[in-house]
Parts: C-alpha cells; structure tokens; sequence
C-alpha cells in the first residue's frame, strides 16, 4: 500500500473519531435543552407526565440531529487538524511532499458521504420521527387534532362553525387566488360521529368568516333534497390555516416529497415551501463538504496563528455566521423572493468558494 493510501486511512478515520465525538457531544446538549423546554411548556398541564415529555424530546432528536450535522463537520474537522498540526504530523507529511489539498481529501471524501447517508438513509428514519412528535407534542400540548389532509383523493378539512359544531369538508382541488374548491362536499357532523346533513356543490369560495356555496344540493334525513343557488355556511377556516396546516416538510422523507409537491401543485397549492425543503437535502452532502473546507482554513496552520483559543473562536463565529446565512436566504426562497434553487444552494456555493479561497491564499498547495 502507497504512503498516500496509509495517510489517507489514518486522516479519514481520525475524521470519523472527532466527528462522532462531536456530533454525540452537541446532540446530548441539544437533548436536554429540549427536555427542560418540554417541561417549562408542559408546566401549567398537571395531566403531562414527565415520561410523555421524554418521549416527546426523544422523537425531535433525530431531526435536530440532521440540523446539527454542519456544525459537528466543521467543528469535528477544526479539531482533527488542530490535533494533527500540534503533534506535528502533517509538518512531517508536507515535509514529505503532501499538500494541503491531500490533508484535505480524506474529511472532503468523508463529509460528502455522511451528506448523502443523511439525507437517502438516516432522513427518512427522522422524518417518521417528526410526524410523531407533531402529533403527539399537539395532542399533549396543544390540546387538538391535524384539520387537514391531502391525498390523491382530494383535500380534506375539520372546521367548525362559530357555536363550536364541527363539520368535514371534501374537494377535489383547491386555488388559492380565488380562495375557491372545486367539487366540494360538506359533511356535518352531530356529537362528532352522527352525520346529520349533507351539502354538495360545484364550488365554494372562503370568505371572512363563511364559505359562499353556489350550484349545490342540500341533503338531509328523512327530507327530499333540496336544489340552491347560494347558500353561505359559517367556519373558523383561512386561507393561510389550510396553507400552512398540511404536513410539514420537515416530517416527509427524501423519497416522498416529490410526489408530494406534484400533488400539491396538481391541487391548486403553492408547493414553494417543500420544494425549497427537497432542494435544500440536495444540497447538503456539498454543503457538509464545504464546512471541511473552512475548518482546514481556519486550523491547518493554527499552530502558527495563535492557537486553540483562536481556533475555538474562529470556528464559533463560522457556525453563527453560516447559521444566519442560512436562515436568511432559506426565508428569502420562503417568501418567493428569491427561487428556490438559489436559496438551497447559495449556503453551499458561498461556502465552497470561501474555503476554496481560503485554502489558495493560505497554503502551498
């Protein structure tokens, strides 16, 4: 085996060590800080054990995880060179002819792949995590149950009027301009079990407070059906509740958020906010590639440049700064100001050419 091999297995699983290291280190942080926010939240319902509230920390791991996965790459690559430029061993491989991009490679190779394990693997397993934590976390904490629900047979809504009497609404599709569904039924339920009437129409359009619906049939039990024009029907529903309701991006898998944006589009929906989520897994395994970049600038030449204290500082200030950035531009994509793309990968193109830059005007190469 060539010297470059052996150098290359000792670089990446010294990667692989600080790595996990860290990432278990900040996810127990990350854990208990959630764990006493559970109990301050849960602290006025006497009825939340706190076993409930331990669950409920336990479920939310896995996706705080995978926002964690930047930090613990950079952090964990600061530290690895720091450790190897302190015992002199990469003063020894350069001395022997192996450049800074060569020290780089084995955590470069190593970041990419626990991108693309994160997002084909370990997000789905996190994404079943968070759909069970919203429910729960709203069941227990909230004190309600999810409204609303889009399959491929259409949109379903759970209102309710201004007494409190609940109904169930069915569409075929929904367009947000109009605040209009097309094919509608409306269900209305008594005691919650009981149907008591029924409503179809050609389309209802949501107002302030009320649905306007045109062209319908109003069936009830035991009376012929009746034909209307219009007929105006109370509910606590809004346009941005129904947008918002659905299920979040953040509790669909990589593999499911596709079809899930075409039936959303497909039913009038604006799909802007899982589309940025899905572009945003994409970009990942670049965007952890990119952090190893940054670390070995801030830390392959530490020795010389002040030490741990200004590497800690340094790598601090990179992860805030990187963390604002992101959310900025992410809420940029939200908002439609910017596309979607743009805002899913402008972290990890800014990134790369920092520490591309970085490491050309630092080193030899």
């Amino acid at each position: 085996m060539s010297p470059w091999k052996t150098l290359f297995r000792y670089i990446a699983r010294q990667f692989f060590i600080w790595f996990s290291g860290v990432f278990l280190t900040m996810t127990a942080i990350v854990f208990m800080l959630d764990y006493v926010e559970l109990i301050r939240r849960a602290g006025t319902k006497a009825d939340v054990t706190l076993l409930v509230l331990l669950k409920l920390a336990l479920l939310k791991q896995p996706y705080m995880a995978q926002q964690i996965l930047p930090f613990a790459v950079l952090f964990g690559t600061m530290m690895v060179f720091w450790r190897l430029t302190r015992s002199h061993e990469l003063v020894v491989a350069r001395a022997s002819g192996i450049s800074a991009w060569q020290f780089v490679a084995p955590p470069l190779a190593g970041a990419f792949l626990i991108g693309v394990v994160s997002v084909t693997l370990f997000n789905p397993i996190a994404s079943v995590t968070q759909a069970r934590y919203e429910t729960l976390q709203n069941r227990v904490l909230q004190g309600g149950n999810p409204q609303f629900a889009l399959s491929s047979t259409g949109l379903w809504l759970r209102q309710s009027d201004t007494q409190g009497n609940p109904s169930i609404v069915h569409a075929e599709r929904f367009t947000l301009p109009q605040r209009a569904l097309h094919d509608v039924m409306f269900l209305f339920l008594a005691h919650d079990t009981r149907l008591e009437r029924r409503i179809d129409a050609q389309q209802a359009t949501l107002g302030s407070g009320v649905w306007t619906v045109r062209d319908g049939t109003d069936w009830s039990p035991d009376k012929q059906p009746q034909q209307f024009a219009e007929m105006e029907i109370p509910t606590n529903l809004t346009p941005a509740k129904i947008q918002d309701s659905f299920a979040p991006p953040e509790t669909m898998s990589f593999w499911e958020l596709p079809g899930f944006i075409r039936l959303l589009e497909a039913s009038g929906f604006s799909s802007q906010r899982h589309q940025l989520y899905f572009d945003t897994l994409l970009a990942r395994p670049l965007l952890l590639a990119a952090m190893v970049l940054i670390a070995a600038s801030f830390s392959l030449r530490m020795q010389r440049a002040g030490g741990a204290t200004l590497m800690i500082a340094v790598g601090i200030a990179s992860g805030f700064l990187l963390y604002f950035l992101s959310d900025v531009v992410f809420a940029l994509g939200l908002s439609a100001t910017i596309p979607t793309l743009l805002a899913a990968w402008t972290p990890a193109g800014i990134s790369w050419l920092v520490g591309v830059s970085l490491l050309l005007h630092l080193e030899d190469g």
